[in-house]
């Protein structure tokens, strides 16, 4: 009786939190953008208006400045795969400047989902607060 006593506590032990699940934290990685977004991008427009619409550059090459990344991969986490929210990869927007500082091309709009996962509809819902 005690080596089965024994053997229960020890497996128990041994197989940690496993048997009820381990929590795992959402892991989003680079800049998220959406198609709304990302169309905003025009050729001609300087790297000032494009770094306002878009954000931060995921990548910027320091052996050629006028390319920029967007990247973004998002894991979703515990709770959000309860909520069903689903994985992002393999979106990558580029960006490439002329000699001018000006945008010239851009490639990968077609890689942008209309909405990211995880992410609020609008800025609206993040912004607003309710009343004191």
């Amino acid at each position: 009786m005690q080596k089965i006593v024994l053997a229960l506590f020890a497996s128990s032990i041994i197989s940690g939190c496993s048997l009820f699940g381990v929590y795992r934290i959402d892991i989003p990685q680079g800049t998220p953008l959406t198609q709304a977004q990302a169309t905003q991008i025009k050729v001609g427009m300087t790297a000032q208006q494009v770094r306002f619409l878009l954000g931060s550059p995921t990548i910027t090459d320091t052996l050629n400045p006028n390319r920029w990344d967007y990247i973004y991969n998002y894991i979703p986490g515990t709770y959000a795969r309860k909520a069903k929210i689903g994985k992002a990869s393999g979106q990558h927007l580029k960006v490439y400047f002329d000699t001018k500082g000006l945008v010239e091309r851009i490639e990968g709009l077609e890689t942008i989902p209309e909405t990211q996962p995880g992410l609020p509809q609008s800025k609206d819902a993040i912004l607003t607060a309710p009343p004191l």
